[in-house]
C-alpha cells in the first residue's frame, strides 16, 4: 500500500482536501483508507446499545460487524499513545492507499497543508519528510523551497501529481 499523510495546523483544511482526494482516487478505482490523529476523547459507541454495555461490563476488545461494516473498538486501561505505524498495522492489508490526518511528527512522507490566511507558521523548513506543499497561497510562501507547490483548490491536480508519484509512497512497515 501506498501511505501519505497531511500535515498542518487546525483550519487549514486538511480534512477538506482528504475527503475530495478520497473521490478522486475512489473515481480511479482505488481502494483508500484513512488514518486520523483524534487529539480529543471521543467515542464512536451509543449509550444502550449492545456493544456499548459490553464496552462499560469492561470488555477490553468489542468487535462489532455486519455484512457492510467492521468496527473494532479498544479500551486501554491506561492512557496510551500509539504511534501512526500502530494505527497503520491496523489497516486492512487490500488497500491501495492510506491517507493519514495528522501525526505531523511522524516520520512518514507527507503534503502540508497550508494557507497564508490562518496565520500560522509554515512547517516545511524544518521538516524534512515534506516532500510537497498544498497551499491557495504559494506567493506568500515565507522561505523559497524546491517541493512541488499544489494547488489546494485543485484536488484532482493533487491526486494526479500522488499517482503519477506513487512509488515514493509504497509503505513499508516498521518494527513496532
Amino acid at each position: 500500500m501506498k501511505v501519505v499523510a497531511f500535515a498542518g495546523y487546525s483550519g487549514s483544511g486538511k480534512t477538506t482536501l482528504v475527503e475530495q482526494l478520497i473521490v478522486e482516487m475512489r473515481m480511479l478505482g482505488l481502494r483508500v483508507s484513512v488514518v486520523k490523529h483524534a487529539h480529543h476523547n471521543f467515542d464512536v459507541d451509543q449509550p444502550g446499545k449492545d456493544s456499548w454495555r459490553h464496552r462499560e461490563a469492561g470488555a477490553f476488545e468489542v468487535v462489532v460487524a455486519s455484512s457492510q461494516r467492521l468496527v473494532v473498538q479498544r479500551t486501554f486501561e491506561q492512557p496510551t499513545r500509539l504511534s501512526v505505524h500502530h494505527l497503520l498495522a491496523e489497516v486492512y492489508d487490500g488497500v491501495d492507499w492510506v491517507l493519514v490526518e495528522g501525526f505531523k511528527q511522524s516520520d512518514l512522507l507527507k503534503i502540508e497543508v497550508w494557507r497564508h490566511a490562518s496565520g500560522q507558521p509554515v512547517r516545511y523548513p524544518d521538516d524534512d519528510f515534506v516532500v510537497a506543499i498544498a497551499t491557495d497561497s504559494p506567493q506568500a510562501l515565507p522561505e523559497p523551497t524546491l517541493r512541488p507547490l499544489l494547488d489546494l483548490n485543485d484536488p484532482e491536480a493533487v491526486c494526479a501529481w500522488l499517482i503519477d508519484h506513487q512509488d515514493r509512497f509504497h509503505y513499508n512497515p516498521r518494527p513496532i
